[in-house]
């Protein structure tokens, strides 16, 4: 559905000491250094999937998605997206797609929500029975109902990103492209978002890239991991393939009945010790789980256990050093 093949973007940014003299100067002579935001970026994704597109900032995330959506044209390379290609064919094209911003808005501040709603079913022109069909399940879904009628600039940022998806997903594309969707929300908002996104994919097939720095949005919603740095792409694959790379640590916490000696597990740390519970570190390369609870059980009457993994952010911070970004 979409490929990416050999693209490339740079910059031109202004270069300029600072002080007075060199505000002088630059009246005359400008200095620039070219930035590579994006260098030989190949890769392709079927239809249905939703993919985390993620870097740490300027990686070159925002740049992709900009040449991706059509915004954008690279210096070099091949992007076709459902045949088309999005900087040539742009018309026919953004009927196709949906795009939101997380820091930038589609909607008009100082009406109702309704109102550009109203605007935007006449610019795709989306048939009546096709726009009413949407509107009430984007409303029903996404809980918009208190706030139709409520002037943009009057909503908070969770009610406006609400608003925000809903309006790019009122000509019923194909693929929708997240740019940041939940920044700045708060938990209600964030979990409202991401059960729409795993509904639109699920019932009406949309695939879905989605770029963020929340680590949590990746674990809830994405089915395969697309990672960028200094403008070049490192990993592509599944957070369980990330997690058998980097994620093999584990920590396990036990309650136990009343004992008074610690015990000791071979290829274990013990991290901590009371007489009532104990914590652990250990390698699943190289000690089993089961091995652990079964020495531990042979020992004490086991009451509780807590078995944690590596947190994502941990693992995508490893990758990052692998790569020295």
């Amino acid at each position: 559905m979409i490929s990416l093949e050999g693209i490339s973007k740079s910059f031109k940014v202004a270069k300029r000491s600072a002080g007075i003299k060199q505000a002088a100067k630059a009246l005359f002579i400008r200095e620039h250094t070219i930035v590579e935001a994006l260098q030989n970026i190949s890769f392709s994704i079927d239809e249905g999937q939703i993919v985390g597109y993620i870097g740490p900032n300027g990686a070159g995330k925002s740049t992709t998605i900009k040449v991706m959506s059509g915004i954008l044209v690279p210096d070099c390379g091949t992007c076709s997206v459902m045949g088309y290609t999005p900087w040539k064919d742009r018309v026919a094209y953004v009927r196709n797609i949906g795009v939101v911003f997380g820091q930038r808005s589609q909607l008009w501040w100082d009406v109702p929500v309704i109102d550009s709603y109203e605007l935007l079913r006449d610019i795709y022109k989306i048939p009546t029975v096709s726009y009413k069909a949407n509107l009430s399940m984007l409303v029903e879904t996404l809980g918009l109902n208190d706030f139709l009628h409520v002037p943009v600039r009057q909503l908070s940022l969770g009610q406006r990103m609400r608003c925000e998806i809903a309006a790019s997903l009122l000509h019923s594309p194909q693929i929708l492209f997240l740019d940041e969707p939940t920044i700045g929300l708060d938990a209600v908002s964030k979990l409202a978002v991401r059960k729409f996104i795993k509904t639109i994919n699920k019932e009406r097939g949309v695939t879905v890239i989605l770029t963020t720095h929340d680590m949590s949005d990746i674990e809830a919603l994405a089915d395969r991991i697309l990672m960028i740095g200094k403008g070049a792409l490192l990993y592509d694959g599944t957070l369980g393939k990330l997690r058998n790379r980097f994620g093999t640590q584990r920590t396990i916490t036990v309650d136990y009945r009343e004992y008074m000696q610690p015990i000791d597990i071979s290829g274990a740390a013990r991290l901590s010790w009371t007489p009532e519970r104990a914590v652990y570190s250990f390698d699943t390369e190289h000690v089993a789980i089961a091995g652990v609870i079964s020495r531990l059980s042979e020992q004490v009457e086991l009451i509780d256990v807590a078995i944690e993994t590596t947190p994502v952010d941990e693992l995508i911070l490893q990758l990052y050093k692998e790569h020295q970004i």
